[in-house]
This record gives C-alpha cells, structure tokens and sequence, in this order.
C-alpha cells in the first residue's frame, strides 16, 4: 500500500511557503548528488504562490531544467498554456524552462509523442513531481476518456502521452500531453499540493479505494513505491 503523509496549513500562504522549502530541499540535494536538477511542476492557480516563493530561493537555477507535468494543447502564450505561466516563474531566475508542446496541433496523439521523444533526452527518473488534484480527481492530465487506461498502464519507457479527456473541462476545454503514471511515480519524490475541504475528501477517498477508484488521482497513487508527501490548506 502506498505511504501517505498529510502536511496540513492554516491557509494557502503558509502551505506555500512549506512547499517551496521542500521542493528547494529537492533541488539542491540532486545538485549536490549529480550537479543538475530535473523537475516537473504543474499549473493550475494552487502553486503560483508556491513558484512565487521558490523563484526567491538562492539556487544554481541555470543547472535547474523544468517541464510541466502536463500541458493543454493551445499555444505558447496562451492563458492556458502551464508551461508559459511556470516559465514566468523561473525562466528570469535561469532556470530551463521546456515546453513540450511547442506549437498547436489538432493530432493530440503526435503531440503526445512529440513531447515523449523530448522527454527521454532528459535526465530519469525525475527529481521531483508536484501535482495538482482537480474536484472530479483528475491529476496532471490523465483524465476518464479513450486514452485512459494508456495513461495508467502503458508501456513503462513511456514518459509522456496525448489525451483526451472526455468529457471534456469547460474551463479549458482542449487535448492536453500528460505524464503518465509510471513517469510520476517512478519519480525521486511526488508532492501534491491542494487546498479545500472537498479535494481533501476526494484524495481521502481515492486513497482507500485503491487501484479500484473511480478517481484517477487514485489509480495514479495505488501501489506507488515511494512515500508521498500530501500538502493541504483549507
């Protein structure tokens, strides 16, 4: 069964601050190990703060690469674009910023292995992957939809992959490229990070309902080797 740990905060400033000490703990224990860090960071409105006070953090970031844990389908600028609000972040600081979907396509599925090619010129496993949890449990991007049970059971080499979702999220209704599950968590550490009572109970309920959850932070978690570290504020 997997190991859970819940780190809980009185709000999202102080959840904020905790997080970003811990992923700069991260980053600097692989620059110390390897002399470079590679880690994935999710997008979404949770971690601004987070990237906010990490960006501050007195770190080698030129020998610091990130890519997104997942990235919807539009262009880069785009409002939707993850990759483009994290590279705002950390881009000024000399951090190498990769987005692995560098233009639009209409074929998710080759922008999937478009990004999965990328990926694999990287260091692996990775250092570190934040994640997020939506109110329906989708985590980066591995959603209910046809490309589903890919995400959760393909190939272990495959770190990355078109999807999907249906139906589709109205607040951004768009393919997206994901991790997939073997890339998460064969990750050096996996954080999430959520705030609210009802994404709380949510992940409580996916965690006891195992491989068998209808929520695919669930199904993402079950059975996964390292412990993980669950972040949460009201």
């Amino acid at each position: 069964m997997t190991e859970i740990e819940w780190w809980e905060y009185d709000d999202a400033a102080e959840m904020a601050e905790a997080v970003a000490g811990d992923i700069q703990f991260v980053i600097e224990s692989a620059l110390d190990a390897r002399g470079a860090a590679v880690i994935a960071l999710s997008g979404g409105k949770t971690p601004i703060p987070i990237y906010d006070k990490l960006s501050k953090a007195k770190l080698d970031w030129k020998r610091v690469t990130i890519v997104p844990a997942d990235e919807r389908i539009v262009p880069l600028g785009d409002p939707l674009s993850n990759v483009t609000m994290i590279g705002k972040a950390f881009i000024p600081k000399g951090a190498r910023v990769i987005p692995v979907v560098p233009q639009a396509t209409d074929d998710y599925k080759a922008a999937g292995r478009s990004a999965d090619a990328l990926l694999g010129d990287l260091h692996w496993p990775l250092d570190l992957v934040l994640l997020g949890v939506g109110g329906d449990g989708h985590t980066a991007s591995i959603f209910p939809g046809p490309d589903y049970d890919e995400a959760l059971n393909g190939p272990r080499e495959r770190r990355a992959l078109g999807v999907m979702p249906d139906p589709l999220p109205p607040e951004a209704p768009v393919a997206r490229v994901t991790l997939s599950r073997q890339a998460i968590i064969s990750a050096k550490a996996v954080m999430i990070a959520v705030t609210g009572d009802a994404k709380r109970k949510v992940i409580e309920d996916a965690i006891g309902e195992g491989a068998g959850s209808p929520y695919p932070i669930g199904r993402v978690l079950a059975d996964a080797e390292l412990p993980v570290d669950i972040h949460w504020a009201a």
